[in-house]
């Protein structure tokens, strides 16, 4: 009989992602069906997303909680993450009234987003906001004192100092010296966010839980899921000297505690003979403008130079796993697929994107985003309507940790406004948020400029006065001059607009229950000017949730650019890297070396 781990699962999320994570290790996981399998298992792992009293309610009604405290007390091995380690303590702010397992006596506090921290690097000190939810790469380091002259740590469960784990939360455990933790004899490991320190990862007897993701936190996470599997609490490991081009004294203390977070975005579509590739457009134009002449030097081609894009044909820039794959190796820290073909029939019948999301996922352990087709839709072998939230499902179940909603946003925002500023609790974002966790919403935004006289609009035709917020660039428009500017949202890959400005939709999304933005600029799309730093910030300040910014990455600099000068949560890639102008690994190089900013490493 093989090595085996038990999961309990109760619908929380992307349990997919943890299976491929505990056989790459060399175990088989055996699932957990009903209370009466939990006495069965030797080594017992509940994971978690989302929210509190979903994870105790969901347990209590399945009659899970006896079968759990039994193993508990058994002495067996225990494996919490993120909301299962949440789930021991007695209770949290998210959830008032809803009791814990109470193993630990303590209640869960809410990261206070209204709280900004001074981080410095070789530019000097910069302020920047603490979003909520936290979600990023953060350490998990030891709150017991070592002998900073070793070159050895004693690693807990795997962890190791140097490394980032990925964390995506918007409660947490507080910790201090001397806390309740502590005194109820609990081994922890701690992160920061912000003046906030709180428990990462705590330990006791046969109990270990994590609030970060190891399934989704790379080799470093895998080797965590190791150590509890093979029994491994304590070792003695080596710190690795990490080299810099940058003094330490001018490297940041990162932001918030979080590394400056790089992810690698796929278009993926249906080139011209019907395969799924990744493409890249000019303001969303995916379509060869000229036939492109490639020097072919494969030993398998008999020709040097052969022409493989022709005008009209979609460009095509490589296959969806195959990049996933060469991203991950470069350290990417997120992976995003965009599919922007046009269904032939239905998102439920979409089965070569979900195959790309099982294969991404058995070694792809990095998070994973799928957009595209997340709404109600009809199944066209029922003929009944599927929910959002049914689709949102077969992506999760298929690999993806967070889905990425974009038009079905403004068409929601719409209705949100025309009804008085009411939630409806019927739309994709809410239903998706109340399920699985404000954490695996996207909301991917498309704006584009409008030039128009003053902030209360234009004086002349076709443009009047409006009721959008507007700004003052300073690059104004190069044909009439004209300084004030707003964003105006759009849908169908920037063919149709709105009379929705940037602002108005991304407020509107965060109540519903949206947990990042995705900040897309169709103006800078393809064109490798740097991202736009006026939308970026004039967003970044309007909201509480993180900030992806996307379009217009050409050089490094970009990078450095716009989380220096905006505050952004993370920096999203596509031509830049699909063209191997830069890898992600260079681009980190540059954050680290050249501007002193903290990047993850693996």
């Amino acid at each position: 009989m093989g090595k085996k781990a038990h999961l309990l699962d109760y619908v929380a999320g992307n349990t997919r992602s943890l299976v491929n994570a505990i056989e790459k290790c060399g175990y088989e996981v055996e699932w957990i069906r009903g209370p009466d399998d939990v006495k069965d298992a030797e080594k017992l792992i509940l994971p978690g997303v989302g929210h509190f009293s979903h994870c105790l309610r969901s347990l209590s009604n399945a009659n899970y909680l006896p079968a759990i405290h039994a193993h508990l007390a058994s002495g067996k091995p225990f494996f919490g993450i993120c909301v299962g380690l949440q789930a021991l303590f007695s209770g949290s702010d998210e959830a008032p009234g809803v009791a814990g397992l109470g193993v630990i006596d303590g209640q869960l506090r809410r990261f206070d987003e209204t709280k900004t921290s001074a981080t410095t690097n070789a530019r000097g000190a910069v302020k920047a906001r603490k979003s909520v939810p936290c979600i990023g790469w953060n350490s998990a380091s030891l709150a017991q004192a070592v002998d900073s002259a070793s070159t050895s740590r004693p690693s807990f469960y795997g962890l190791e100092e140097w490394r980032k784990y990925y964390y995506v939360h918007s409660y947490f455990a507080p910790y201090g010296p001397g806390c309740e933790l502590e005194r109820q004899g609990w081994t922890v490991a701690t992160a920061r966010y912000g003046d906030e320190t709180y428990a990462g990862a705590i330990g006791k007897g046969n109990v270990f839980a994590t609030q970060f993701h190891p399934e989704k936190s790379g080799e470093a996470g895998l080797k965590v899921i190791k150590a509890f599997l093979e029994g491994k609490t304590w070792e003695d490991v080596s710190i690795p000297a990490v080299a810099t081009g940058t003094p330490a004294s001018q490297v940041e203390s990162s932001t918030n505690g979080l590394t400056r977070r790089i992810i690698a975005c796929l278009d993926v579509r249906t080139n011209d003979d019907g395969d799924l590739v990744v493409t890249k457009g000019d303001q969303y134009d995916v379509r060869e403008k000229a036939s492109v002449p490639t020097s072919n030097t494969s030993s398998s081609s008999s020709s040097s130079n052969t022409t493989k894009h022709l005008a009209g044909q979609v460009r095509n820039l490589g296959k969806p796993v195959h990049l996933a794959e060469k991203y991950y190796r470069q350290s990417a820290d997120e992976i995003t697929f965009l599919n922007i073909t046009s269904f032939r029939s239905s998102p439920l019948t979409d089965l070569p994107m979900l195959e790309i999301l099982r294969q991404v996922s058995r070694t792809v352990f990095v998070p994973l985003t799928i957009g595209g087709g997340i709404r109600d839709t009809i199944d066209p072998s029922t003929g009944r309507t599927a929910s959002a939230l049914e689709v949102a499902k077969l992506y999760f179940a298929s690999g993806a940790d967070k889905v990425s909603i974009g038009s079905e946003a403004v068409m929601a925002a719409e209705e949100y406004y025309a009804a008085g500023g009411q939630l409806s609790g019927k739309t994709a974002i809410e239903t998706i948020s109340a399920a699985y966790g404000c954490q695996a919403v996207v909301v991917s935004v498309d704006p584009k400029r409008v030039f128009v006289d003053s902030p209360r609009g234009s004086t002349t035709p076709p443009q009047q006065h409006h009721h959008h917020h507007t700004l003052r660039t300073a690059l104004p428009d190069p044909a009439t001059g004209r300084e004030w500017v707003w964003y105006q949202c759009t849908t169908r890959g920037g063919r149709q607009s709105h009379d929705l400005d940037v602002i108005q939709l991304v407020t509107a999304v965060e109540k519903m229950g949206a947990g990042e933005i995705l900040l897309n600029a169709i103006d800078r799309d393809g064109s490798n000017r740097g991202f736009d730093l006026e939308l970026i910030r004039t967003v970044k300040d309007a909201v509480a949730i993180p900030v992806v910014a996307s379009s217009g990455a050409g050089r490094p600099q970009h990078f450095e650019e716009v989380f220096s000068q905006t505050g952004a949560d993370a920096a999203l890639g596509a031509g830049i890297f699909h063209r191997t102008e830069y890898t992600v690994g260079e681009v980190k190089d540059w954050l680290e070396r050249r501007a002193g900013m903290v990047v993850r490493r693996d």
